[in-house]
């Protein structure tokens, strides 16, 4: 096996013999990639809320309840990289709309379901089809230049934001109609995706004519020093998202007696933030700072956020570190999946792509156990623990080599 790729050197956008810059040539195919993208997450938010009112419809008791959140995040884990290295060989065109057809379907048949083993199938099943992100970010690797890949990655970052913004409370407005209706609705939108992607998404050129790959299997990919390392940071930064997503209701019901509308609307805020930045502010901060200096930035905003949750007893002052927290996690998030995309090769960015938000489903099996457990012993201690893994994806990503940095030279035996 070929030694693991480094960094390369800092590129421009490249200008052809028409006068065209590479960006502007890519800017299309990126407009058409972030349409299915949000449409498909709007869909995913749209059913995130109305799941347990449906499972309880069926009798489910809080276990079941997390087995079919923790079912879907674990199908996650196991097939965006099988989707991202299937990518890698056929292509990222065919890949999307397989799995966009696939999501169509599953929101079908959650939609249908009359008990929890349908419920816990079709999340299953939509767990396999919805881990896509991967092919999305190498999609967006195979048509952006190096110097511009962290500013993208920001606009997949904020995609999320507009699903999880819109998703809801379409999902709200539409339970009126019976818990099914917002699944059926999701699985139409899903339907118009899958159209709307045959006629306009276009295979990459830079993929088509791509290399064999260096990595070919989950363990390649995790052995890779760079690639390894900022998977481990994810990991730890997700562990830490888990634990306020999982807790945040709880400690504003207890604390303040607040509702789910008035969760949602501070959890609404947190999400504009985030957009704001990874939509808008990525693109200068990715001209003006490397994406290591942004991780180590964004991480560390994150772990003096979460030490300062838990002592506020006023909203008014709540409301500081959590938007700190989301500064954090907007700066920190972008730069670390254009971190490993950089670090791959070609032939192996679907798979890289697919190991790395694999990660992500990983914290979202373990993170809201773990949460509730510690919540338990005390209302500080998901967000102290929280504070200690994301000071502990500071020291990881600290040894993150500087892109051009020269790679070290290994002592002979």
């Amino acid at each position: 096996m070929r030694a693991e790729p480094g960094f390369p050197g800092t590129v421009d956008g490249g200008t052809d013999l028409s006068g065209k810059t590479e960006e502007s040539q890519a800017q299309p195919a990126l407009r058409i990639l972030f349409s299915v993208v949000v449409v498909d997450l709007i869909g995913f938010g749209i059913v995130v809320p109305i799941l347990p009112f449906w499972a309880e419809r069926y009798g489910a008791t809080g276990a079941w309840l997390g087995v079919l959140l923790a079912s879907h995040a674990a199908a996650q884990f196991a097939f965006a990289p099988v989707w991202g290295k299937l990518s890698d060989r056929i292509g990222r065109r065919p890949v999307m709309l397989v799995t966009i057809a696939g999501t169509s379907v599953a929101l079908a048949f959650l939609g249908m379901a009359d008990s929890l083993g349908q419920i816990l199938a079709a999340r299953l099943l939509a767990g396999v089809f919805g881990s896509n992100t991967s092919v999305a970010t190498a999609y967006l690797t195979d048509v952006t230049d190096d110097a511009d890949r962290t500013r993208w990655m920001g606009m997949i970052g904020a995609s999320f934001a507009v699903g999880f913004t819109l998703g809801p409370p379409i999902g709200g407005l539409l339970a009126e109609w019976g818990y099914g209706t917002p699944m059926f609705f999701a699985s139409g939108m899903a339907g118009i995706n899958f159209f709307w992607a045959a006629l306009r998404l276009r295979e990459p050129e830079r993929h088509a004519t791509g290399p064999l790959p260096d990595l070919t299997s989950r363990f390649d990919v995790l052995r890779a020093p760079v690639i390894g390392r900022v998977c481990l940071t994810y990991l730890l930064f997700s562990l830490a998202v888990t634990q306020l997503e999982t807790i945040f209701a709880l400690l504003l019901l207890h604390r303040f007696g607040y509702g789910p509308f008035e969760v949602a609307m501070v959890m609404l805020g947190m999400a504009i933030v985030m957009g704001g930045i990874q939509g808008g502010g990525m693109k200068r901060l990715s001209e003006r700072y490397p994406e290591r200096s942004l991780v180590l930035t964004g991480l560390s905003l994150m772990s003096l956020a979460f030490v300062l949750i838990p002592v506020p007893h006023s909203i008014g002052w709540l409301l500081v570190p959590l938007g700190i927290a989301a500064v954090g996690r907007g700066v920190s998030q972008p730069p670390m999946m254009s971190l490993v995309s950089l670090a791959a090769d070609e032939g192996s960015r679907g798979l890289v792509m697919g190991v790395f938000q694999s990660t992500a489903s990983a914290a979202r099996i373990i993170g809201p156990i773990a949460a509730g457990l510690l919540y338990d012993r005390g209302a500080e201690w998901p967000f102290w623990t929280a504070a200690a893994l994301t000071a502990a994806g500071v020291a990881l990503a600290l040894g993150v080599p500087r892109p051009n940095a020269p790679a070290p030279i290994p002592r002979e035996a």
